[in-house]
Parts: structure tokens; sequence; C-alpha cells
């Protein structure tokens, strides 16, 4: 097949040299002959590249495509939207669209989260959570309150509030010095637990919510506004919570009056089975962040949904106004995207499906642990991560040379060139993260473990 070239016809490979910023990309070996893997096209839980190759789609774009690629019925909303109105800001004013699709974001949270801040993405909707926690208590008369808990190795956006939540240096070194008053605390990797808790899962996740406790008593609760929390820790590898761990901490901000963010950038929308995954693990919060599946990126589009307490200062009887906003938070033509995207959850019944077929997702990843590389597989729903180790007896993890050429030189390609496409990561211990369409069954479900249990034979050998 030749090479696919621009309007000005030039080569891809030499335009993405030439012109393209990869996002969170090392560009040198492009330079140095390697070239950058081009898409084309989808279609179900499979992707194709510009030579042809089919791969399956494990990561479903970014922990995004819940319904799959090529929908017509959501293509075809978009379009229709697009020529009845392509575009309208919400500063001041409403539409249609946007106004559907926050009743409807508010009829799927819990509680008394009524309100629908309409963003660009996830990154955007943790900023504006960040900026509603301050902004709450200064007009309530706690003007102190603005420091922010987060976890340890847990990555929560790259605006610059956004980034300061996140707990991965690697990425907040380059930006610093960042918004002053981010806390981290202990995540819930069980695997990697402390000696006392670690054969003790719920003991752990008591020891683990206690530490934000701790935090906010160390800082002084009246200087701490928020703790942002996933459900299923995403950076690290797939943290769920152990059980009350949740609990416990609903109780904490309650008791120091600190507003509970959970942030479900990644795990609503079916990711864990109910369309927001803090219903999955029974708690409610004062703060859903929200994005990715909210389209099944079919366009861009977030939301903060908080709490009516939390709207009062700017509702009825009150006097302030939350100003801020982007551009493109709550974009008609994504607004009719989401709509849609929501109708075939409904139509194929794809919350069901995943709380159906969690278990046997989770039975067939978990027989790589007869591989001596494999040391975990955890996870929730259809989002699990399986961590590599050099020890399984003594859970010794890779150096870092050793993860730069085992995970990222060899395990990343080898699954791409067999077929699978999902994440290698070392940000924190090295591991493999599944994070495919809500559409796979049993069979792709045994397609990706044996994709991987070939690729992770191998990798032992160049240990």
């Amino acid at each position: 097949m030749t090479e696919n070239v621009t309007r000005a016809g030039t080569g891809y490979q030499d335009a993405i040299r030439n012109n393209v910023w990869m996002h969170m990309s090392p560009h040198q070996s492009l330079f140095n002959g390697g070239e950058a893997p081009i898409i084309t096209r989808g279609e179900g839980h499979h992707i194709f590249d510009d030579k042809g190759k089919k791969y399956l789609d494990g990561l479903a774009g970014l922990f995004t495509v819940q319904v799959g690629h090529g929908r017509e019925e959501i293509a075809k909303a978009m379009y229709d939207q697009a020529l009845k109105l392509p575009f309208m800001p919400l500063w001041s004013f409403a539409h249609p669209q946007a106004i559907e699709v926050s009743e409807r974001l508010a009829s799927f949270a819990p509680g008394d989260l009524n309100r629908v801040f309409l963003t660009s993405g996830g990154g955007d909707s943790v900023e504006s959570a960040m900026k509603l926690a301050k902004n709450y208590f200064k007009i309530t008369g706690k003007p102190g309150k603005h420091k922010i808990i987060s976890r340890a190795t847990a990555y929560h956006g790259t605006p610059h509030g956004a980034l300061s939540v996140t707990s991965l240096p690697d990425l907040r070194e380059q930006f610093a010095p960042l918004v002053p008053g981010a806390i981290k605390v202990p995540n819930t990797n069980f695997y990697r637990s402390p000696q006392p808790y670690a054969h003790d899962e719920k003991a752990f996740g008591r020891w683990a919510a206690d530490r934000i406790a701790e935090a906010i008593e160390f800082e002084g609760a009246d200087s701490v506004a928020a703790v942002f929390l996933e459900p299923v820790q995403n950076s690290g590898g797939c943290f769920p919570p152990p059980p009350g761990y949740f609990d416990r901490v609903r109780e904490i901000c309650d008791e120091y009056d600190v507003l509970m963010v959970s942030d479900e950038t990644i795990c609503a929308y079916g990711r864990i089975g109910d369309m927001f995954a803090c219903n999955d693990f029974g708690y409610v919060p004062d703060i859903i962040t929200s994005a990715k599946g909210i389209t099944s990126g079919y366009a861009p589009l977030g939301a903060m949904i908080a709490s009516d307490r939390l709207f009062e200062p700017f509702g009825p009887g009150g006097e302030e106004t939350f100003y801020h906003g982007y551009t493109f938070g709550g974009h008609p033509v994504a607004c009719a995207a989401a709509m849609a995207n929501f109708d075939v959850f409904e139509k194929e019944k794809l919350n069901d499906h995943v709380h159906e077929n969690a278990a046997a997702f989770k039975f067939t990843l978990e027989k790589l642990k007869d591989l001596p590389i494999v040391g975990d597989v955890r996870g929730e729903g259809f989002f699990y991560g399986i961590e590599l180790v050099k020890d399984r007896d003594t859970k010794e993890s890779f150096t870092e040379e050793e993860s730069e050429r085992i995970l990222k030189n060899f395990v990343s390609a080898k699954m791409y060139e067999n077929g699978l496409y999902c994440r290698a990561d070392d940000r924190g211990d090295p591991v493999i993260q599944l994070s495919p369409p809500l559409t796979v069954g049993q069979k792709e479900f045994d397609e990706m473990e044996q994709i991987i249990r070939g690729v992770l034979s191998e990798a032992w050998t160049k240990l």
C-alpha cells in the first residue's frame, strides 16, 4: 500500500515530523527512523491503521469510546444539530441541547446533585470543581478553606489547577510552581499496602481513609476545601476502593466540613457499571466531575455536577455569580452527541451488560496470574490493570532501566504489533491497562488475554 499523503503532497510520517506536536509523547525516535502509528478509522470495538491492519481497541481510545466506533445514530444527531444550531455559548443564554443533557445527567446522579455545569472535558471539569469549592467557602464565611487533598500517583488533568491536584512528579515538575495548597495522601493500592494491613483489605481501607482525616487535622480544617478522589484510581494501575473506604471518607468530609469530589472522568458512563461509579460504590459526593464517555468520544464535552447546597449562593435568594466558563462548554453539537450516546446506552442496556459481564472479565484476566511476571490483576467493571514484577514472591518491581526496556520498548510495541491497542504505563509501578468499549464480551476477553499472555511470556525471557 502506498503511503498516504497530505493535501500538500507530503507523506504522513514526514508531516508528523514537520508539523504535529503529539500529546504526552516523546518525539525523538521519530527523527531516528521511527514512525508514529496512524489510525484512520474505527468500527465497533476495533480500530484500523493507515496500512489497513485491524486492532482490538482495548482502551476505548483513551477510556472513552464506551459504545464503540462508527455509530451512525450519534453521527446523525451531530449532523442534524450542526445544521440547526452549530454553536451557542452558555454565557447568560441557554439552548435546548444543554437543557436536555443537564436534566438527563442530574437524573443519573445520586442525592441532590442537580446542578450541571457543562465544560469542554475532564481537566476543565476538575478545574471548575476546584474553583467552585474555593468560591463556595469564601462566600459562605470561610475564606481560609482553599487547600485540596488528593491521592498519591493520582491523575486529575493538565490545566494548571488540575495539575496541582495531580500527584505525578514527572508531569508536574516541568510546570512548577503550581497552584499552592495541594496536599497528597496514600492511595488504595492494596497490593502495595503497609505490612500491618497486607492481609486485611477492610483494615487497609480504614487506614487509607484515616490518612485523609490526619492530613486535614495537620493542615487545619479551616484551611481545607475539598478532597478529590477517583472511584477507581487510574494512574498506578486501577486501584479499586477497599470495603468501607468511601463510607469513611464521607464521614471525614462531613465532620470537617470538607467537600467530597468524585472525579469520574474515566469511571462514569458505564465504565464501572452504573452511569456514575459513586452509585456502584454506594456514596454520595458533593461534586461529580466527568467527561470522556459522556459522548463516547464523538465530541468534546465534560460536566461538573454539584449539589443543590453548593448552588444556593448563586440561585434563588443568593446574590453571587460564578464568574467561570468555557467558550465550548456545553457545545450544542457535543450535547446532541451525548443525548444520542445515552439513547444507545438505554436501548442496548449497556450498564446491565457491564454489571453482568464484569465478573467474567475479571476471571479471564486473572488467568494471567500463572505467569511469573504478573504480580497483580485489579480493577472493577470494564476497567483493569495488570501489574508486572520481576519477583512475584517479594513483589520486586522493575528498575527504571528495565521499565524502559521491557515495558515501553517491548511490551507496548508488541501488544500493538499483535493486534491489541492498550496502555503500558509506569507512572507508578509498571502496569498494563485495559478499558475496552462496553460492547465487548467473552470472545474479546479471551482475545485480550491470549495476546497479553503471549507478549508477557516473551517479555519474561528478556528480564
